[in-house]
């Protein structure tokens, strides 16, 4: 018995490790628990999908495993000796010992062939993933670290087991997850392995753009995102994945007037984000809320640097940005929404505070209100501390005028007392742009006390603007 086995004791799991070692035992196959299951598990880490590698007969293998656990199912991949276990409480891979050779211009394998144990180890990522433990009764928990990852583990290093050259060219995509992994276990990556992905930098062109915004979301949900932000932009990485955010570095000065580095600001906020909320879409906001500060950066001889209409400008880009990144046309309307609103709580704490303001900024928010308070307090990255006082105070008046219960219920029930089908029907039009464009002027100006929140009234101003849409 070894330590491990205590370790793992602790954990959900055992049962299905005992069984898949004992399994092992009456085939004749050794098994091996590995790679981030390991890694974390040594850190003490919250466990999830479990990683089994066997050394002969996988897919049969598997499919006794499936039936040991009563799950009587497998999902097989036989280009790449990989089944999946379905089972309820977790996701359970099994794979061949393997080793794998890849096209120049693709980070998929083309031959993938059975192998050694430590020669499966040596093409994996880095030193912490190549860790496995035997689950064969006879050693059950004994771990078997050819490439020393528990040293690097124990002093937080990020490095690669072979090569860095060749680890990144078969797989650039691994030059992400280094980055991603220094953020997520807060590692340092060693000036070898730092030095290669720079120099291998241009093989990212043939990730698809999927698994890249898929590692951004995971670095977004990192306790302290900006890490890696700044990984990627020592590493000349960030002009080829988020160019938008690359040139938001730098200050400039005109007659002795400066301003904040937007690059900078941007990742204290999203940090600040991350710390009052476990929510990625609100640290994704975070990242983005400035996005065209650059563009819009201008000097006045009196105010000095002004970014005028970044907010709005800032919507219009991440509708481009959104279809680039691929992102899901939920998340993308989230964070036009939110880079839109960013700056009006912000606004109304600066100045004497109306119902009226108050209830159009929570309708213009809808469900995503709490979120955007979350965002624009975590945009306070003043470090005046008479500044922060007084911002907060307002900032917080606000807050507790929009915690009113009753007011949060009426602004989501709000609705114009006109609908499209009136519109249509009263102007005889079929469905088209110039209705949304009706019913918004009608709800603007309910929402702006000009009229009675009423059919009558609503009707009645409905009639005297129409020529401005018809």
């Amino acid at each position: 018995m070894t330590n491990l086995e205590d370790l793992i004791r602790d954990n959900k799991h055992i049962s299905i490790l005992k069984t898949a070692g004992k399994l092992g035992d009456s085939m004749n196959i050794s098994v091996y628990l590995v790679g981030g299951y390991v890694r974390d598990l040594l850190l003490g880490k919250q466990l999830d999908d479990i990683d089994i590698m066997v050394d002969k007969d996988s897919f049969k293998y598997s499919k006794a495993l499936s039936i040991k656990l009563n799950v009587n199912k497998t999902i097989d991949f036989d280009k790449f000796l990989t089944s999946r276990i379905p089972y309820k409480e977790c996701e359970i891979e099994i794979s061949n010992a393997r080793k794998e050779e890849y096209k120049e211009d693709s980070r998929k394998p083309i031959n993938v062939q059975k192998t050694t144990i430590n020669e499966d180890l040596i093409r994996r990522d880095f030193t912490i993933n190549t860790l496995a433990m035997s689950l064969n009764s006879d050693n059950f928990g004994e771990l078997i670290d050819p490439f020393n990852g528990v040293n690097d583990l124990n002093s937080g290093l990020i490095i690669t087991p072979a090569d860095p050259t060749i680890t990144f060219i078969d797989d650039p995509l691994r030059m992400l997850r280094a980055i991603r992994f220094s953020a997520q276990l807060e590692f340092i990556i060693n000036d070898d392995t730092k030095n290669s992905i720079t120099k291998n930098k241009d093989r990212l062109k043939i990730v698809s753009q999927e698994r890249i915004t898929a590692e951004i979301i995971k670095i977004l949900k990192c306790n302290k995102p900006s890490i890696a932000f700044y990984l990627l932009k020592e590493l000349d990485l960030l002009n080829i994945l988020f160019p938008e955010l690359n040139v938001m570095s730098g200050v400039e000065t005109i007659n002795n007037k400066g301003h904040k580095d937007v690059f900078i600001h941007t990742l204290e906020v999203v940090d600040n984000s991350a710390k009052l909320s476990e929510k990625m879409e609100i640290r994704f906001a975070a990242l983005v809320h400035d996005i065209a500060k650059p563009n819009t950066k201008r000097f006045d001889q009196k105010k000095g640097w002004t970014f005028h209409g970044h907010d709005e400008i800032g919507r219009r880009m991440l509708y481009k940005i959104s279809k680039r990144m691929k992102l899901a046309n939920e998340l993308r309307d989230y964070l036009m929404l939110l880079t839109k609103l960013h700056l009006r709580p912000i606004a109304l704490a600066k100045k004497n505070i109306s119902d009226k303001a108050i209830r159009r900024l929570m309708f213009e928010a809808g469900d995503h209100i709490d979120d955007l308070m979350i965002l624009c307090r975590a945009d306070i990255t003043t470090k005046n501390e008479y500044k922060i006082k007084k911002y907060i105070n307002n900032f917080e008046r606000v807050e507790e005028l929009m915690e009113d219960v009753s007011l949060r219920d009426e602004m989501k029930a709000f609705k114009s007392p006109v609908d499209g089908h009136v519109i249509m029907e009263t102007f005889n039009i079929k469905e088209g742009k110039a209705i949304g464009l009706i019913k918004d002027d009608v709800e603007n100006a309910i929402l702006d006390e000009e009229i009675d929140n009423n059919y009558d009234a609503a009707f009645n101003y409905m009639m005297k603007i129409k020529d401005k849409y018809l």
